[in-house]
């Protein structure tokens, strides 16, 4: 999933001469920036399309402020260079998790105004996605994913990350994420846990030392480690794996072309992307503005019917039809076998140095070559 700023990749080093070079293309000159305005960076597509039709379009018709998008890839070097040399153009951006925890590290981000929100729109937000410096609109889930060719609904088939790994119970050939990044989205590390007995609410702090030995006993039976979400569709749709660890958006897009999967909710894991408003900012409270914007069950409902991520506000339920609520992560039945994702886990930095994150690449690379 290429929408964001490098999700997958926790502060990859850019050159400042690369990065530079990037940002004077991005926006233009920051004097161009107006009190009536909101530079919004944003991918394009479908995605694009969903977010400029739930939150953006009826965001400018509600308050006169102008949104210019910016359909272009930054990437968290490049806001820390642009915080850091007071050449800040855009003023809001969605990043993956990781990365916002990385940027609150650096001390590149606003503190998100949570005093303007209706405070009863955010008593129905998941604690987890607000954030002193980024706030979630919406969650999406990483889960078991079979072909229903090979797992028929009248076979037995693997219900939990236990039952993947008991390749002799479920004979089929499996895919997972690969785990290069150090990120949970899409390194399959929590899954390696609740395949060896760790229980959903047990999983954090994570052992390193028990993730890989758990990942020893899958790894003759991986055909694929994927590091994309159009790559793990290229498999689904080839048919390289019986069996897969998906993004659950991905896996949707399949199925309702008719192609024959299915989504095993049980044990999903929850994560979610974050705004983000750089220092700097041109137009920082235009920026706030939009964000609490998001927060609206409303507007989180209409996305959630355009692109299938789940609403992070819990009353968005409630304007939803049930045959668009059965698809998306959040569904209430659902949550009782799913847990969210401790981004602050793996930013937090050890007494070597590193961070769990960086721990966790360092461990892969040198595991995934024997």
């Amino acid at each position: 999933m290429n929408r964001l700023i490098n999700r997958r990749r926790f502060m990859k080093a850019t050159s400042s001469a690369i990065a530079v070079g990037a940002l004077s293309s991005v926006a233009g000159p920051v004097s161009a920036a107006s009190s009536d305005a909101l530079r919004l960076n944003m991918s394009a597509g479908n995605f694009g399309e969903a977010i400029m039709n739930a939150f953006v379009k009826p965001f400018e018709a509600e308050t006169g402020i102008k949104v210019m998008p910016v359909y272009q890839d930054i990437r968290a070097a490049q806001v820390g260079l642009m915080v850091k040399t007071n050449s800040v153009t855009i003023d809001a951006i969605l990043v993956g998790q990781s990365t916002a925890l990385g940027l609150v590290a650096g001390d590149y981000l606003e503190k998100i105004d949570y005093s303007i929100y209706n405070q009863q729109e955010l008593d129905e937000i998941a604690d987890y996605c607000k954030h002193p410096f980024g706030f979630g609109a919406y969650i999406y889930s990483l889960n078991m994913v079979y072909n229903t060719k090979k797992f028929p609904a009248d076979r037995p088939r693997p219900t939990n990350w236990a039952e993947f790994w008991n390749v002799a119970k479920f004979p089929g050939v499996r895919s997972l994420g690969s785990g290069q990044f150090g990120n949970p989205l899409p390194g399959p590390f929590e899954e390696a846990l609740l395949a060896d007995g760790v229980p959903m609410d047990a999983i954090y702090p994570m052992d390193i030392d028990r993730i890989f030995a758990s990942l020893d006993k899958i790894k003759p039976h991986i055909r694929k480690w994927w590091t994309a979400g159009a790559e793990i569709l290229q498999i689904m749709r080839d048919g390289v794996a019986d069996v897969v660890q998906s993004v659950d958006g991905r896996a949707l897009s399949l199925i309702d072309q008719g192609d024959p999967f299915e989504i095993n909710r049980n044990q999903a894991k929850l994560t979610w992307d974050h705004w983000i408003i750089p220092k700097g900012s041109p137009n920082p409270q235009n920026a706030q503005r939009f964000i609490a914007f998001t927060s609206r069950a409303d507007r989180q409902a209409a996305f959630a019917q355009l692109f299938a991520q789940s609403p992070s506000n819990r009353k968005a339920y409630e304007m939803i039809p049930e045959k668009v609520a059965r698809k998306l992560a959040t569904y209430p039945d659902y949550m009782k076998t799913s847990f969210p994702v401790n981004g602050k886990w793996y930013a937090e930095i050890g007494s070597d140095g590193l961070s769990n994150s960086q721990r966790l690449i360092q461990r892969w690379n040198d595991w995934i070559v024997r």
